[in-house]
């Protein structure tokens, strides 16, 4: 059965009614029709001497074609911790239309363990997405209007760093010509990412409250004058306007699972070209909200885990309590050379064990305990999976199978005893510490997380990380890297020994506070692929949606 299909069986509740099973006042609930709201941010003033619950991140050994099924883990955990009576949210990022119709489908889960309404969530949901490409856009807008009423800032067109946004996979918009109208406009090159590469996305979901929102785009840096001073978005005079734009999209939405239990769902940046993680406040709202949150950080453990720990939990001073890795045989005989993965292949497991292992590690730099979580499928076969459990039991590792896809709440109630079992309060240490340099920053990211033995700098880098290190100490470095591989090329599977990591541009995100670290091919603007998955959305008779995945 479609997943859609499945999700349109559910028996919804009413979300004023969910909520207020969670201590969410009237009042602070702002309905988007019957299924989904926004929180008003009032709430976390009147919960702020509420205890946080426990933090549980969800992470994954490095993708694969064959697929983890890292968010549709998360989502069966949250159901099946309320299933054994635990109070618990979870708070997932908002998808993204670039993957919905490109290739790699929606983000609300599978089978039966989703969020429902599914087509609404992979849709435009409650329109964050849109306001965050407007206020992208009015920034570029602006810009370019400066520049054609005679430029008082003495912005250099060729030094304006801001790149305009669109929700979608679109490689023609990856390096276009603008202002070719008139005379009178400022012809220039001008570039788009992705909206959920967009540095706003990114602000909005690290800010704390709407006041530190305001500071941080105040502090953007957007272009550079033709003396090489910086232009920040304050001096273009438009903080107000962008904040009326993002007056709403700052606010977490509430939706719930096909069990009826809560969701937040709030923000969406990717995991290469920003930190990959759902917003601080909606973070924060779970951990008063219930006593356990599931969470979940992009890709795998080497670029969402690693950007959640160094990033997201030191920014918001966040103890994270447990990370479960999601790994499946499927994957594993994919990182160890099977060519038919429905095939029995124990060779190929387990040479593909060793990424596995490698993400395990990762965490474990953090001084945070692991759980691994089998997300079995139905044709698995029952030797691997003793294998598997034979191994992660020599290896001192926690392991269980989840079958929440096929089972739902129930499929999951071995992983959840075992994360209940295995929750540490130890004081977490992130990878690197803010008051190291941008160089030692980079080093300890490529030597200890990617496990490189070099890294190589494009010219002219490294004298422009010491400089970016002078002008803006203690910034994070967010790592633009293929997800595919440990390494920067995504034909390099498994776990690879004896590599370099190239640095080939470096980008400012002043707002973030943090410096992207461009590597090997990446991009920030996705192409669709030869035949996406625009091509089989449609309507039907009824007026329903079909092809949605």
């Amino acid at each position: 059965m479609e997943d859609i299909t499945i999700s349109r069986k559910a028996n919804k509740k009413k979300i004023s009614e969910l909520a207020k099973l969670f201590d969410i006042h009237d009042d602070e609930i702002i309905p988007y029709g019957n299924y989904q709201a926004k929180v008003d941010l009032k709430i976390l003033k009147r919960l702020e001497n509420a205890p946080d619950g426990k933090l549980i991140l969800v992470s994954a050994i490095t993708p694969t074609p064959a697929g983890e099924g890292k968010s549709t883990t998360a989502i069966g955990l949250v159901d099946s911790l309320n299933k054994i009576g635990k109070k618990c949210v979870g708070a997932l990022r908002e998808p993204s239309l670039g993957p919905v119709f490109g290739v790699k489908g929606g983000a609300a889960g599978g089978g039966h363990a989703q969020v429902a309404p599914m087509e609404d969530l992979n849709l435009h949901f409650t329109g964050d997405f849109h306001a965050i490409t407007t206020a992208n856009n009015l920034i570029s807008a602006v810009i370019d209007n400066h520049l054609y009423y005679g430029n008082k800032l003495n912005i250099n067109p060729n030094k304006i760093v801001w790149r305009r946004c669109i929700d979608l996979n679109d490689r023609a918009l990856r390096k276009i010509e603008i202002g070719l109208n008139s005379k009178k406009e400022t012809k220039r090159y001008d570039y788009f990412n992705i909206t959920a590469a967009s540095e706003v996305m990114a602000m909005l979901c690290l800010a704390t409250s709407v006041d530190d929102l305001k500071s941080r785009l105040d502090n953007t840096l957007v272009a550079y004058t033709y003396e090489n001073m910086p232009i920040y978005i304050k001096d273009l005079g438009i903080t107000g306007a962008l904040l009326v734009i993002l007056k709403d999209a700052i606010k977490p939405n509430l939706i719930q699972t096909l069990e009826n239990n809560l969701m937040i769902i709030h923000g969406g940046p990717f995991a290469n070209i920003a930190h990959g993680c759902n917003s601080i406040l909606a973070t924060k709202l779970a951990l008063k909200l219930s006593d356990y949150v599931v969470t979940e950080a992009g890709f795998g453990a080497d670029l969402g885990a690693e950007k959640f720990l160094d990033i997201k939990c030191q920014e918001a001073k966040l103890n994270p309590n447990l990370v479960v890795i999601v790994a499946t045989l499927r994957a594993l005989k994919y990182h160890g050379g099977a060519q038919d993965l429905n095939v029995k292949n124990l060779d190929a497991l387990s040479k593909g064990i060793e990424n596995l292992e490698k993400h395990l590690e990762i965490i474990s730099l953090s001084k945070v305990k692991s759980v691994i979580a089998l997300n079995k499928f139905p044709n698995d076969h029952d030797d691997e999976i003793e294998y598997l459990k034979k191994w992660a039991k020599e290896k001192g590792f926690p392991i269980a199978l989840s079958e929440v896809y096929e089972k739902g709440s129930e499929g999951g109630i071995a992983l959840a005893e075992e994360v209940l079992k295995n929750l540490d309060d130890s004081k977490y240490e992130p990878i690197y510490n803010l008051q190291d340099t941008l160089l030692e920053k980079i080093d300890k990211i490529a030597y200890n997380v990617y496990g490189a033995t070099s890294v190589v700098f494009a010219p002219g880098i490294k004298e422009q990380l010491i400089d970016i290190d002078k002008k803006y100490p203690n910034f994070y470095v967010c790592v633009a890297k293929t997800p595919n591989s440990l390494t920067d090329n995504p034909k390099i599977i498994g776990r690879p020994k004896d590599f370099s990591i190239t640095i080939k541009e470096v980008r400012i995100a002043t707002g973030c506070k943090f410096v992207i670290c461009l590597t090997g091919k990446i991009m920030t603007m996705p192409g669709l692929n030869e035949k996406p998955l625009a091509l089989q959305i449609g309507l039907d008779e009824n007026y329903e949606i079909y092809g949605l995945m």
